[in-house]
């Protein structure tokens, strides 16, 4: 009787094979993280870190956007100069108004739509499209829709007029313009935050609002209670969005008003595109950005530094 040898199937042969293989010397997994970084390496050094670097330089020359003659340092002037333009001042106290009334507005207007919305009802899937549409319109095509809306015969006019109300020119009157801009921006921008809203308030356990309901909890006391500190890194967030987009205004104005009237709405963003590529001083325009820059990096410190404190305090 012949004897067999045995043999293991040939999957557990490969898988053999495959355990006592010598590694290859193939690319770390550090290079292969670096180079999956490196496009997105290349676009932040082109578009962000060499333009902040040339803004550093060009602030301190007398540098034109086409001059035949070649830039030179002149020290500290384009700043004595900015701090002493009263346009530079109305259009930094415009700025900081805009985002000291838009961000409370905007955010406590989201947040009704987000308690709005958040039920489960027949149809509300509806309701959350039409908040949101607004977000995903260019806002160029909203600047132009509320320019005729603002219009002396306009919509809005037109409305006021069937209550015996005479509508201002809301864009032409240096009181209204920029509570015109205002509305206008809260209304485009709302549906985003309402989203960010909504999301924080399905994240919070209904075993809460139960309970709390046990427990006699109106519901005043259940949102003061248990939506509201709930939502407390949803706030965070919202708080820090709202205040980039405030300080960033731009599109608004240079479509609908210009700076105007009288620099009523003006910001420091307009301002300084406006002397970089219409007045052609880019150095000046340099120095803008670059005190623009000083002020926006403190306000988000500031509010870093808040955050913090009610971290260590909870």
């Amino acid at each position: 009787m012949s004897s067999t040898t045995y043999k293991p199937p040939v999957t557990a042969q490969v898988a053999e094979k495959t355990l006592h293989k010598p590694k290859s010397a193939g690319r770390s997994p550090g290079t292969v993280a670096l180079l999956m970084l490196l496009p997105a390496g290349v676009l932040m050094i082109t578009f962000l870190i060499i333009p902040i670097g040339l803004t550093f330089v060009l602030a301190f020359t007398n540098a034109r956007l086409i001059s035949p003659e070649p830039a030179h340092f002149i020290g500290l002037d384009n700043f004595s100069r900015l701090f002493g333009n009263d346009t530079f001042w109305k259009s930094l106290r415009n700025t900081v108004i805009f985002a000291v009334v838009i961000v409370p507005f905007q955010s406590a207007l989201a947040l009704g739509l987000a308690l709005l919305v958040n039920v489960k009802m027949r149809g509300v899937n509806f309701f959350r499209t039409v908040y949101f549409l607004p977000v995903v319109t260019s806002m160029v095509v909203v600047s132009m829709l509320w320019l005729f809306l603002y219009q002396p015969n306009g919509l809005i006019n037109a409305v006021l007029a069937k209550f015996g109300i005479q509508g201002p020119d809301w864009l032409g009157n240096p009181s209204t313009a920029l509570f015109a801009i205002i509305v206008m921006s809260a209304w485009q921008a709302v549906g985003f935050h309402m989203v960010i809203w909504l999301s924080g308030l399905q994240t919070i356990p209904g075993e809460l609002y139960e309970a709390a309901s046990l427990d006699g909890a109106s519901p005043v006391q259940q949102f003061l209670h248990v939506t509201w500190p709930g939502l407390r890194q949803t706030f965070i967030f919202i708080l820090i969005t709202i205040t980039i987009a405030a300080f960033s205004l731009f599109t608004q104005i240079n479509i609908m008003t210009q700076g105007g009237p009288l620099d009523s709405t003006s910001t420091v963003v307009f301002q300084a595109v406006r002397t970089g590529f219409a007045q052609q001083q880019t150095g000046y325009a340099a120095a803008i950005s670059l005190v623009f820059f000083v002020i926006v990096l403190a306000v988000s410190l500031l509010q870093r530094y808040l955050t913090r404190e009610k971290e260590a305090g909870r």
